[in-house]
């Protein structure tokens, strides 16, 4: 099946050129020629991959990149940056991109960058998010930085990790036997309620409502699920 990716860019010959490499290689490649037709688009539709310029009129790059993952959207990233910019580049990766590649730039390399990506996007699998934001909580899960209502707030390792594990799983129902694995590294079968403890701090700490959670769900006898 051909993947489907965005390209938004505002430069007239990369708006041609890039297309028609990426549609010779079978790929469905749409564009939108400003950050915020990017983000609108990038935001209502789904894509494999996004192609983003840095500079945009409108809304640069990277203010597309943060509201998109701060939404939860979990495309792959490949922003295009000044060849001599190196902070471009940090900047981008910190924000969630998930490569870059500077300008001018060959062909071939183009093409390899969206081939590596595109075999990372696996069904039913997810690109790790490093930033998440949901019903006024902020989380950098690489700087371990928590807030809610703007209030820091202080999340152990383990309940760090459990939550990052939880919400690239967003909208899939986790066992505990997988959690027990993934998360606390238990290399057999063990009955444990920690995970249940552990989710109990999370919703205290991060629900509005603890006892009647909006965002960690109990599934009764299966395990948790997520929902931004």
């Amino acid at each position: 099946m051909s993947s489907r990716i965005l390209l938004v860019e505002d430069s007239p010959g990369l708006l041609l050129t890039i297309p028609d490499l990426l549609s010779t290689d079978g790929h469905l490649v749409f564009t939108e020629a400003d950050g915020e037709a990017g983000l609108a688009r990038a935001s209502r539709e789904e894509f494999d991959l996004l192609i983003l310029d840095v500079m945009l009129p409108k809304k640069n790059g990277f203010e597309v990149c943060r509201e998109l993952r701060q939404k939860g959207n979990d495309v792959a990233i490949l922003m295009l940056t000044a060849k001599t910019q190196v902070v471009d580049r940090v900047v981008g990766l910190k924000l969630g991109a998930d490569d870059y590649l500077a300008k001018p730039f060959d062909p071939a390399e183009l093409l390899a960058r969206v081939e590596a990506l595109l075999r990372r996007v696996k069904k039913d699998h997810r690109i790790p998010v490093h930033t998440f934001a949901f019903d006024g909580v902020k989380v950098d899960f690489e700087s371990g930085d928590v807030t809610k209502d703007e209030i820091p707030v202080a999340l152990a390792g383990k309940e760090l990790k459990l939550l990052r594990y939880l919400v690239d799983a967003r909208g899939r129902v986790v066992p505990r036997e997988e959690l027990l694995r993934e998360v606390w590294e238990y290399q057999s079968e063990v009955s444990s309620r920690t995970v249940d403890v552990h989710v109990a701090w999370l919703r205290q700490k991060l629900e509005a409502n603890p006892q009647n959670p909006r965002h960690i769900h109990t599934i009764r006898g299966k395990g948790y699920r997520f929902l931004p």
